[in-house]
């Protein structure tokens, strides 16, 4: 569009009309470049948020957050094997550790952008870090060469990577428009298309302990995510899993590393592994690397049951900066984790002297 008018968008989405794509690619546009208002785009968020996003419309934006700085480039010979997974998150949920190298371990390429703690959650990056030494930011050069190398990494997001999502949701946070499904797909969906993967698993969470009560809601959010993620070219595939209870046995970002390692050493909790699995397996298949979500589990069940994606885990600890010497000792069979891992071990000795107990 050659002449935007920014208060006549509003004015059309305020009015409950659909906003044409290019109507929805000039306004992020102008949202990257500064070209429109806070003011403005707090008052199409919630004209967006009263009136919601056709599947359409969601898509379109999507596509607009996306391509509104960076995407991730790969070699050609990669294409048909780059896959990733997303979960809504909850309490527990440290199957991002644990799926990642061991999808690496099956043969595909994992380029994994990961965030941090979302309310009562923590997030995969802040768990990785209670790990010493473990580097989250690095660039496009080295998430590259660590791909080629390990299979797998997961980082954190860069300023120049979808910055429209960034500043959009800064202003959903002050203006009481973060739970609007439509806007939850593009923030989501957008980071992930700009990673120019092929296959995309959805971990949608409901429950006491997720952002999602009820089922209901999370299964419009899935078909959202789903049908904008296949309309950007993505085979996208998602699950609605239960979070009423906490996910294995351990909550804390370096416990919840440690559960990581017992399960990849093939000693953790069936709830855990059967989820790591059956997303594995999901994606997979839809990815076209297994024949059938069935074979997809037994895949990835192998790797675990072989050793190949923990072996897998610690090449990516030890190339994301962890010192060699730490990442072995840390996927050692024989050894003590929270030795390895001293915010583990400071609440183990905590827990040994009943100090939680002594305050009562």
């Amino acid at each position: 569009m050659s002449s935007v008018s920014f208060p006549a968008l509003i004015t059309k989405k305020r009015n409950k009309e659909e906003l044409s794509r290019d109507e929805i690619e000039a306004f992020v546009n102008g949202i990257a470049n500064n070209s429109v208002q806070d003011s403005q785009i707090g008052a199409m968020l919630m004209a967006m948020y009263l009136n919601d996003l056709t599947m359409r419309e969601t898509t379109d934006l999507t596509r607009a957050m996306m391509n509104s700085g960076d995407t991730l480039s790969w070699p050609e010979e990669w294409k048909g094997n780059l896959v990733d997974k997303h979960s809504t998150g909850g309490v527990g949920d440290k199957v991002s550790l644990i799926l990642a190298p061991a999808l690496a371990a099956c043969g595909v390429k994992v380029p994994m952008i990961s965030g941090r703690g979302l309310e009562h959650t923590g997030g995969t990056l802040d768990k990785l870090e209670s790990i010493p030494g473990f580097q989250v930011s690095v660039t496009s050069e080295k998430m590259l060469d660590i791909i080629e190398t390990v299979g797998c990494c997961i980082v954190g997001q860069t300023k120049k990577l979808c910055p429209a999502d960034s500043k959009m949701y800064a202003i959903r946070d002050v203006t009481a428009t973060v739970d609007n499904l439509g806007l939850i797909t593009g923030s989501i969906i957008s980071k992930k298309a700009a990673e120019k993967i092929d296959a995309l698993v959805l971990d949608v969470k409901f429950g006491n302990g997720a952002f999602l009560k009820d089922i209901d809601t999370a299964r419009k959010l899935a078909r959202m995510m789903v049908g904008s993620g296949n309309g950007l070219g993505i085979n996208t595939v998602s699950l609605l899993t239960s979070m009423n209870s906490p996910l294995g046995k351990m909550v804390g970002n370096a416990l919840e590393v440690a559960e990581t390692v017992w399960t990849l050493q093939g000693n953790g909790p069936d709830d855990l592994l059967n989820l790591v699995i059956e997303l594995g397996g999901e994606l997979l298949s839809v990815a076209g690397k297994a024949p059938s979500s069935e074979e997809g589990r037994r895949m990835v069940k192998d790797t675990i049951s072989d050793g190949t994606a923990l072996a897998r885990f610690c090449h990516m600890a030890k190339a994301q900066g962890v010192d060699p010497a730490k990442a072995d000792a840390l996927c050692a069979p024989d050894t003590d984790v929270f030795s390895v891992l001293p915010r583990a071990g400071a609440i183990k000795e905590l827990l040994s002297r009943n100090r939680l107990c002594d305050r009562y």
